[in-house]
């Protein structure tokens, strides 16, 4: 083949190209990144197969849960002297005008211990479930190193897990209201610029914002956060609002 001939199919293919990636992008292909970044030249302009075209990926909004809190109770089986506890837990802090229980803080994993006088400790501040038990067992072994009798593998329950993640879409808050229908929902913008809307299964609250993000709360387990975004995301393009 003639080098011209050559560089003319070259030059139909690019065009092609250019055509398709100026087409505005159907609504799953938000967030993906531009299909003309994406080509990749990776032989010679002799080669007929110069291009290659790599389509992007469906944007997942499951993808971008991230885990921002887990907050968990336990109890030792022990009451608790917490003065005596503050000056002998490097760390601690306690004002008891202020909160009544001790707060200790571990570094690794980064957890903070609300510890209270009847024996019950919350652990807050984790990002995941395997942090709220490191750290917890941190504070087992603090206490009983000052002689503090703990049961053996207290209980250690779930109350709650924050997570966050985005849609990655702009959204009608307005239109979502009207649509998921107004006793799901809670909307006054005008105290809180989140539409509040709570999810009868999983059992979790839901808040979603004007820019695509969103917030899970209540959930039990990191599944519950995962289950509440397919809902909404079913829920919202079922609407066309997404």
């Amino acid at each position: 083949m003639k080098e011209s001939s050559k560089n003319n199919i070259l030059f139909n293919e690019f065009g092609a190209i250019k055509n398709y990636c100026n087409n505005p992008c159907p609504p799953h292909y938000r967030k993906a990144k531009p299909l003309a970044a994406l080509l990749k030249v990776y032989k010679g302009l002799n080669t007929l197969n110069s291009v290659v075209i790599i389509m992007p990926e469906i944007y997942d909004p499951k993808k971008t849960i991230k885990i921002e809190n887990v907050v968990a109770s336990t109890a030792i089986g022990a009451t608790l002297d917490l003065p005596k506890i503050t000056l002998q837990l490097d760390g601690a802090d306690y004002n008891k005008e202020r909160f009544p229980g001790v707060v200790y803080r571990t570094k690794e994993p980064k957890t903070a211990a609300l510890i209270f006088g009847s024996g019950k400790i919350v652990c807050t501040g984790a990002k995941s479930i395997d942090d709220v038990h490191n750290g917890l067992k941190k504070v087992f072994s603090e206490l009983k190193s000052m002689g503090v009798e703990v049961m053996d593998n207290p209980e250690i329950i779930v109350q709650n897990i924050v997570a966050s993640a985005d849609l990655g879409a702009v959204l009608n808050l307005n239109a979502i209201a009207i649509g998921l229908g107004l006793e799901n929902i809670e909307y006054e913008p005008e105290q809180f610029p989140g539409l509040v809307y709570r999810i009868a299964e999983p059992k979790v609250v839901m808040l979603l914002f004007g820019s695509g993000k969103l917030v899970v709360t209540g959930g039990k387990k990191p599944a519950d956060a995962d289950a509440a975004v397919d809902k909404i995301v079913e829920e919202l393009d079922g609407l066309g609002l997404l």
